[in-house]
């Protein structure tokens, strides 16, 4: 039984490792209120955490057109490139 087990921790922690990427919803929620601010929209999945603590935004769509965004870990815009 606990060679079961240990086959299954090993098994299963990859998957556990890849949830520590994901971005927490109350961030995605202030990024969405950013942004709708900005009069700008975009897919939340497209929002990807950097090993520094900032964020991409990838596809952003603004009024003037479509940019990639960098936020640092206080989600204040570091970079705006437009496509």
């Amino acid at each position: 039984m606990r060679r079961l087990i240990a086959i299954a921790a090993l098994i299963l922690a990859p998957g556990l490792a890849m949830a520590d990427d994901e971005v927490p919803a109350e961030v995605v929620e202030q990024i969405m209120a950013m942004l709708a601010e900005m009069q700008c929209e975009m897919d939340p999945s497209d929002i990807e955490a950097e090993d520094d603590g900032g964020y991409e935004l990838d596809d952003v769509f603004c009024i003037d057109g479509q940019y990639d965004i960098e936020l640092d870990a206080d989600l204040q815009i570091t970079e705006r490139r437009k496509e």
